[in-house]
């Protein structure tokens, strides 16, 4: 057998072994999402969406549950995305030696390995016991902005790096300063994958259960937070104390899985946004 019929042999048997995995992926995401969809649009309803849970998590709805994954989500990514970004720029722009960009480097990975309920922990330390914030919004938004840093960092970095260093040098050469070139320049360039990245964080910031499990959610709330100290109710959570904590599972599961559609349909929706957002953005750029 010639060398040619060998590679002739490797390059089907190649193929075929891609097109099993992507139809093994595509099956079980279609699995996936059958199983969530099929238990979860029974109880949807626009009640189930805007009322507050009653009769002991047997009915109403899960709208403070909604609201308070919103607020966290949304103050994590505040807290989150500016240290990212001027981090990354540090990274990418400023950072010497090489000892001490390679230190900070090793030291993200290694930040975005950490299993969540490390962050939980983390938060419990810190900022539930140590700066005294107690179980409440605030706690639980900065430990998910801890959790979702390391995400936004690598994204901004590599959406940096793909910025041509022609775009530098030619504002270099009309008498930019460095800082302007980074912010007028390289950072504009650079947006759609820094909006990838701090959209991805924020999925990861909305289904996070463990990081929150002792710095933010309350089983069951009648008020929805009046302040950042106070605590939430949260889809993930709740999710997971219907499940394992519900004195009427027949009543309860169904529930969680229509909890567990809205989350899903939540994520999907804010990804589908961002790609519009930077499809836009890629656009305009080449009009």
């Amino acid at each position: 057998m010639n060398k040619n019929k060998i590679r002739t042999y490797q390059n089907i048997l190649g193929v075929f072994f891609l097109r099993f995995l992507i139809f093994f992926t595509i099956f079980f995401l279609v699995l996936f999402l059958y199983i969530i969809f099929s238990k979860g649009y029974k109880v949807l309803s626009w009640d189930f969406i805007s009322k507050f849970p009653k009769d002991g998590m047997t009915k109403g709805g899960v709208f403070p549950a909604i609201y308070g994954s919103f607020l966290l989500t949304v103050l994590s990514v505040i807290f989150a995305f500016p240290v990212g970004l001027f981090t990354a720029v540090f990274l990418t722009e400023y950072a010497k030696p090489l000892w001490l960009v390679n230190a900070i480097n090793i030291s993200i990975n290694t930040l975005s390995g950490i299993p969540s309920i490390v962050f939980g922990l983390f938060g419990l330390a810190i900022f539930v016991n140590g700066l005294k914030f107690g179980v409440s919004l605030i706690s639980g938004a900065l430990t998910l902005a801890v959790l979702i840093l390391p995400i936004i960092i690598n994204s901004t970095v590599e959406a940096i790096k793909t910025v041509p260093k022609d775009f530098a040098e030619a504002s270099f050469a009309l008498g930019a300063t460095k800082t302007q070139t980074i912010f007028k320049v390289v950072l504009p360039a650079a947006l759609p994958g820094i909006l990838t990245g701090t959209i991805i964080s924020v999925g990861r910031a909305a289904g996070e259960t463990a990081p929150i499990l002792f710095t933010a959610a309350t089983f069951y709330t009648r008020e929805l937070p009046s302040s950042i100290f106070d605590e939430v109710m949260a889809l993930p959570y709740h999710i997971y104390a219907l499940v394992t904590e519900g004195t009427k599972p027949a009543l309860q599961k169904p529930i969680a899985y229509g909890s567990a559609l809205i989350l899903l349909v939540l994520v999907l929706g804010v990804n589908l946004l961002s790609i519009f957002i930077r499809s836009n953005i890629r656009r305009k750029r080449k009009c």
